[in-house]
C-alpha cells in the first residue's frame, strides 16, 4: 500500500461518525431501506384508500354506505350499475367519450408533431417569439375563453356536436404537446435526415421513416396524456353541448348529482360512474406504462 493510499484510508476513518461506527455501514443501509419502504407504503396507502372507498361504494347499496361503524368488506352488488344505466344514457356517453378522447388526442399529436418539426428544423423570422406566445397561451384560464369559443362554434355551426368539441380540445392541447415534442426533435442528428434527402427521400419519407420511429416514445406518451385529458374533460362537453347527443361520460356525474333523494346525494351512484371512468384509464396506463416511462426518461435517441 502506497503512502497516498494510507493517507486516504486514515482520512476516511476519521470521517466516520460515532453513529456509523456503532451500527456499521450495513446497519445504516438496512435502516435506510426500512425507512424507504415505510414511506413508500404510507404513500401507496394515501393514494389507494380514496380509490378503495370509491370502489366499495360503487358495489354497495345506500344502507351499507351510511352504516355506522362503516362496513369495510360489504357484500358486493352490481345493482348500482343497472340503476345508472337506467337513469343515464350510459352507452351513448361512453361512445361519445371514446370518440372525443381518441380523435382529439390523435389530432393534437399529429398537428403538434408537424409544428414541432417546423420549429426544430426550419429557421424563420420571429420563430422564437411565436413559440413563446404559443407556450404562454397555455397559462390562459380555460374559463376565460368560454365566451369567445362559444361564439366561434356558433358561427361555424358546430355547437352541440362532437366535431366542435374535438376542434376545441385539439387546439387547447396542441401548445403543450408542441413544446414537449420539440425537445425530441432537437435530439435527432440532422445528418441522418440530410443523408436520406441526398439519397432521394422526400420530406414525407423522412418524417415517416426517420423522425416518427425515433420520436415514437414521445408520441406515445403525449397520445396517452392527451387521451386522459380528453377522457376527464368536463368543462367543454358541459358548456358546448345542449343535448345528450354530444355529451360525454364525465357529464354523467352531473346527471347523477341531479337525482337528489330525501336522504341526500346518491353517493353510491356517483361512485359507480367514477369507477366506470377510472377503469379504462387504469387499463390504458398499465398497457402503455413502458412506453410512457421510456418517453419521459430516455428521450428520443436510442
Amino acid at each position: 500500500m502506497s503512502v497516498l493510499d494510507e493517507q486516504n484510508q486514515s482520512l476516511r476513518l476519521q470521517d466516520i461518525s460515532p453513529y456509523h461506527k456503532l451500527l456499521g455501514y450495513r446497519g445504516i443501509q438496512r435502516i435506510n431501506a426500512v425507512l424507504y419502504y415505510l414511506l413508500l407504503t404510507v404513500f401507496i396507502l394515501i393514494v389507494l384508500i380514496p380509490f378503495y372507498w370509491m370502489a366499495k361504494a360503487s358495489v354497495s347499496n345506500r344502507e351499507q354506505i351510511l352504516e355506522t361503524p362503516p362496513i369495510y368488506l360489504p357484500n358486493p352488488t352490481f345493482e348500482n350499475f343497472l340503476i345508472v344505466a337506467e337513469q343515464v344514457p350510459l352507452m351513448l356517453f361512453l361512445k361519445n367519450s371514446l370518440i372525443f378522447s381518441v380523435l382529439s388526442a390523435v389530432g393534437s399529436v399529429t398537428i403538434s408533431f408537424l409544428a414541432a418539426y417546423a420549429f426544430a428544423r426550419i429557421k424563420f423570422r420571429f420563430s422564437g417569439l411565436l413559440l413563446l406566445i404559443l407556450i404562454m397561451s397555455t397559462s390562459i384560464p380555460e374559463i376565460a375563453l368560454i365566451i369567445p369559443l362559444y361564439q366561434v362554434l356558433a358561427k361555424l355551426q358546430l355547437l352541440d356536436t362532437l366535431a366542435g368539441l374535438i376542434l376545441i380540445l385539439t387546439s387547447a392541447m396542441a401548445p403543450f404537446t408542441v413544446w414537449v415534442l420539440i425537445s425530441f426533435m432537437k435530439q435527432i442528428p440532422y445528418e441522418i435526415e440530410e443523408a436520406a434527402i441526398i439519397d432521394g427521400a422526400s420530406l414525407l419519407q423522412v418524417l415517416w421513416k426517420i423522425v416518427v420511429p425515433v420520436t415514437a416514445p414521445g408520441l406515445v406518451t403525449m397520445l396517452v396524456i392527451n387521451f386522459i385529458s380528453g377522457w376527464n374533460d368536463l368543462l367543454h362537453p358541459l358548456v358546448f353541448s345542449a343535448t345528450e347527443k354530444a355529451k360525454t361520460l364525465s357529464v354523467a356525474i352531473i346527471y347523477i348529482f341531479n337525482f337528489r333523494a330525501p336522504w341526500g346525494l346518491p353517493w353510491n351512484l356517483v361512485s359507480t360512474v367514477g369507477m366506470i371512468m377510472i377503469v379504462p384509464i387504469i387499463s390504458l396506463l398499465l398497457i402503455s406504462q413502458k412506453a410512457i416511462v421510456e418517453g419521459l426518461t430516455r428521450g428520443a435517441i436510442k
